[in-house]
């Protein structure tokens, strides 16, 4: 079963080869693009059944990848969002943690560490056969 997921990138190049690689490495199925913040939480909340995974960059052509990580925080359980920046610092680490982030990823060295996290999620969903009707979780008490 190949994990559904949803890209918020506005970097054409980085984009695409983002998913030529997942695709390939990852057994990941690319359900759809967003480029900017009021894309990605459209289609993310109003698709609520259609993904199982959506990697967020924080820095958009408009608006800001935090807001669609703050539009997501009552997903499903099995649903992961991650972050994929060239600005993993600890404090945009902590902030994305406070907004219920699965995963931080740094663009410029960590791709191979989020092929890996796409690997066994995948591998999770496969072994429990995750249908996408788990209840949201509240992730507001994160810190």
């Amino acid at each position: 079963m190949k994990l559904r997921t949803y890209i918020v990138e506005d970097n054409a190049t980085i984009r695409e080869n983002l998913i030529g690689t997942l695709e390939e490495l990852a057994e990941v199925q690319a359900v759809g693009i967003a480029e900017t913040e009021d894309e990605g939480k459209e289609w993310l909340t109003s698709h609520a059944s259609q993904w199982d995974l959506a990697i967020v960059d924080l820095f958009l052509r408009q608006g800001s990848g935090l807001g669609v990580l703050a539009a997501c925080r009552d997903r499903a359980s099995e649903q992961k969002m991650v972050v994929l920046s060239n600005y993993a610092t600890p404090d945009v680490r902590m902030r994305c943690a406070q907004l219920g982030v699965d995963a931080v990823f740094d663009k410029s060295n960590e791709i191979d560490a989020l092929v890996d996290y796409c690997i066994v999620h995948g591998t999770q969903r496969a072994a429990s056969g995750a249908p996408a009707a788990n209840p949201p979780v509240n992730r507001s008490a994160c810190s």
